[in-house]
This record gives structure tokens, sequence and C-alpha cells, in this order.
């Protein structure tokens, strides 16, 4: 795993001052946590879970980084970075590639508890994170980083967008029979989470070519996702597309 420098990502670099959290602040992520887990210790991925468990997240308290760094680099070598916001392309895949998340700091108002058009500490922590104590998605994870940064081709990048779309923002895999959540976008928003448990989504089965032939979007909720069986699948996914790539055949 690469622990080398950052250096598009450098100026989005910053600090996380914990200690300037409001209570109030501290109240609204112990009711975003409140309102969706009930439903994740049902229907989220068993390996979510037991990485919420591992970096020790808390249901009353926001997240202190560094804390949760100190338990999971360990486990993977990956660590949570506080950035000032939101990243170009190339400072987002660079971090990936040195297993580094890029995770703001800031979190919604009361207002906005069921969404907000920018990622937030909830949805890039609670969220993304857990996941990363899992070994082969972190693997998973560095990949996509060190194949996009390498990547200049813009059609590329989008093909392997979608990928990154399908699985590590809006992912299921059927687990024990049933379909289970792990993607971020699924796990921080109980809307999207819902329409999918609630039916009102096509589940497909996750093959490579079916994601890369269907098109992300973002202003609507989903009406198609797709089901993985094991995390070893979209490890050689991405490795697939990875020679895809280098032949120019993505």
């Amino acid at each position: 795993m690469s622990t080398s420098a950052v250096s598009a990502a450098e100026p989005y670099l910053t600090q996380q001052d914990y200690s300037a959290y409001s209570d109030e602040q501290h109240a609204v992520w112990a009711e975003l946590v409140r309102r969706v887990m009930p439903q994740l210790e049902q229907h989220a991925a068993r390996e979510y879970l037991d990485g919420f468990t591992s970096i020790g997240l808390q249901a009353d308290r926001i997240p202190d980084l560094t804390l949760i760094s100190d338990r999971l680099r360990p486990l993977t070598g990956w660590r949570s970075t506080p950035v000032s916001g939101f990243l170009p392309a190339p400072a987002f895949f660079e971090m990936l590639a040195t297993r580094r998340f890029p995770t703001t700091t800031w979190l919604r108002s009361r207002e906005s508890l069921e969404y907000t058009p920018e990622p937030d500490i909830f949805h890039d922590v609670f969220g993304h994170v857990p996941m990363h104590a899992h070994p082969v998605f972190a693997r998973f994870l560095e990949d996509y980083g060190r194949v996009c940064a390498a990547t200049t081709d813009a059609m590329v990048l989008e093909k392997l967008g979608r990928l990154f779309w399908y699985t590590v923002e809006f992912g299921l895999i059927r687990q024990m029979g049933r379909i289970k959540v792990y993607g971020s976008g699924l796990i921080s928003s109980h809307g999207e989470c819902c329409n999918v448990l609630g039916g009102h989504c096509a589940v497909q089965e996750f093959t490579l070519d079916a994601v890369l032939e269907t098109p992300v979007k973002v202003d609507e909720m989903h009406h198609l996702l797709f089901a993985i069986t094991s995390f070893d699948q979209i490890y050689d996914a991405m490795r697939e597309a990875e020679r895809r790539a280098t032949k120019g055949r993505l």
C-alpha cells in the first residue's frame, strides 16, 4: 500500500477543530444516527456493521477523525483525512491511491437532516468509512484511485465513475438470501435506502459490463442498482477494468 505524499491534494488538506463543535451539532449527529440505525441494523451488510464497531463510531458524538484513523490504520492502512471541501478529481484520486479518504468536517444543519447537496461528515464518515475496515474493499478502493489517477482519457474516467457510483456510493450485496446495503449513498440516506428496500428500485446481478453501460443520474431516486455476491467480485471487476483501460477497450 502506498504512503507517499499527496501533491495535488495538498492545498485542500486541513485540520479538524474538534473542540469547535457545539452541543447542537453533536445533537444533530445523534439525530441523524437515530433516524437510520434501526434500519441499518436489519439491512446493512455485515461488513459495514462490523466496520462501524471496529473504527469506534459513536451514536451520540461527531467522530474525531484522529481517533477514527488511529483505529482504522492498523486494520487496513486507511486514514480519514480532513479536507476543506469538494476536491477536484486529480486530488481525490491521488488521496484514494494513498489510502487517505478525503473527509469534510462540517455537519449539515437540523433543517437539512434528510438531504444535503454536498457531502458532510455524516455522509463521509458514517456512510463511507466503516467499509474501509474491510481488507478486500480497502484494496479495491486503493486500486480505483490508482487507476483513475493515472488516466487522462475523459471517457475512461466517466466509465470508471460508473463503477464507483454503483459500488462505493450505491452498492448492494446479497447475504443469506437477502439484499443488504453497503454503499454510502444508501447507508447515509434514509430515503434512498427505503426506495430500494421498499421494492421501488430494480436490482440486477452485478457484472462489470452492465455497470459500465448504465449512466449515472444524480437528480432522482434510483430505478436500477446492482447486487454483488462478495466483495471479491468488485475487486476482480476493478482489475478487469484496469486491464481493459490499459488496452483501450473500456
